[in-house]
């Protein structure tokens, strides 16, 4: 008995007529076989992309980082009719001799708030450079006025010269304006989490001891087929601690995730939110939710469902709230899957094929232009996961 499955790719592609039966026998490695259908939002020649978010009407926004490839086009982007627009102007997106607390250097993670308005991370970061006082920042923008409403420029002890804010998450039911959540996974050795108090600025590292921040020792991953072991005085892949941060859907809970590591912890935002907790009490509360794949990226979608981007597997799957993984989409064209985004119907994705920069392997550029931005239906077909 087997059925024919068609699979679609991204408009004028050809359907891909597959054979299922019920073991795989006599066929190809299920990693290997596409699933769910993915669809191409933009494909972008110039440099490659890594922070996403998407507004309830619709309006996209990309970073596009210069910690590992110093370009000069605009960091913070919207994409507007297939074009990309330097966001929220070219004075601020561009490179220029403005102090680097006015104006955007290495835009990273992005998020957008339960108001509606777009929050990202400025590593600060040119490769080859060191980090320049005010370069490391919090950026918030009012989509509906395109102006800057917070610009919380990120300091020592809170900040230190290794750092490297990867992503955020803006809590606003924790303090004033709301609460920040800072992934710093460390261009060293030395990641943690950034609390910031949106209202006043004050800030504060936490967990820079815990082992749910750090990168696991001997960590080995797969990419592309390729077996690579963690070793942090020379990487042959992106490595590093706490990377992967998302909220629950009320926001009462902040996951994250080491980008070296499989497995994800949680802690309550009441807690970590809290300037007076202890570094005891913190480490007290943590959560090990066990194992899930190896992430760059999550998100969390209305229903609590946390979706992870999973480039040992060219996918995206998703962690349901009784802890079930399933597979939402996998297609070879997802290299490296870093910023995720979900919105009411879709979930986002960047593939800046990060794992085939020249650092990561020998000085040779493995990168293939276009890179892309992909999305794919939150509910299309059922999971793979336990088929017989």
């Amino acid at each position: 008995m087997h059925r024919r499955i068609f699979l679609s790719g991204v408009a004028g592609a050809a359907t891909l007529p597959l054979v299922e039966t019920s073991a795989h026998a006599n066929t190809v490695s299920g990693d290997a076989m596409p699933w769910g259908s993915l669809e191409v939002v933009a494909a972008f020649d110039g440099p490659g992309p890594s922070g996403i978010a998407v507004t309830s009407d619709g309006r996209v926004f990309v970073g596009f980082p210069r910690h590992a490839d110093n370009h000069d086009k605009a960091t913070l982007a919207e994409l507007r009719g297939g074009t990309l627009t330097p966001y929220p102007d070219a004075r601020m997106s561009l490179p220029s001799d403005a102090a680097p607390k006015h104006r955007l250097i290495s835009i990273h993670g992005m998020t957008t708030d339960t108001k509606g308005r777009l929050w990202a991370i400025d590593d600060g970061k040119i490769v080859g450079q060191p980090i320049p006082p005010g370069g490391a920042k919090i950026i918030g923008i009012d989509p509906a006025t395109d102006e800057v409403i917070a610009n919380i420029v990120l300091a020592p002890p809170a900040m230190r010269p290794d750092s490297h804010m990867n992503d955020l998450r803006v809590d606003l039911t924790h303090g004033e304006k709301g609460t920040a959540y800072v992934a710093d996974s460390s261009f060293g050795t030395s990641p943690a989490l950034v609390v910031v108090d949106i209202a006043s600025g004050r800030q504060r590292r936490v967990l820079a001891d815990h082992p749910s921040t750090q990168p696991e020792p001997g960590f080995l991953a797969v990419l592309e087929g390729c077996p690579l072991r963690y070793d942090p005085s020379r990487p042959t892949f992106p490595v590093g601690g706490v990377d992967s941060i998302t909220l629950s859907a009320d926001s009462s809970q902040l996951y994250y995730s080491p980008l070296t590591s499989r497995r994800l912890y949680s802690i309550s935002t009441a807690l970590i939110a809290d300037f007076s907790a202890t570094e005891a009490q913190l480490a007290a509360a943590v959560v090990d939710h066990g194992e899930k794949v190896m992430t760059d990226g999550l998100a969390t979608d209305g229903r609590d469902r946390i979706y992870l981007t999973a480039g040992e597997h060219d996918a995206i799957m998703r962690r349901n709230p009784d802890g079930h993984v399933e597979v939402v989409v996998r297609d070879p064209r997802i290299i490296w899957p870093d910023g995720l985004f979900a919105t009411d119907t879709h979930v986002y994705c960047t593939l800046g094929q990060w794992n085939r920069l020249p650092a990561f392997n020998g000085g040779r550029d493995l990168r293939q232009p276009p890179y892309l931005l992909v999305r794919t239906r939150l509910d299309g077909p059922p999971s793979l996961e336990g088929k017989a």
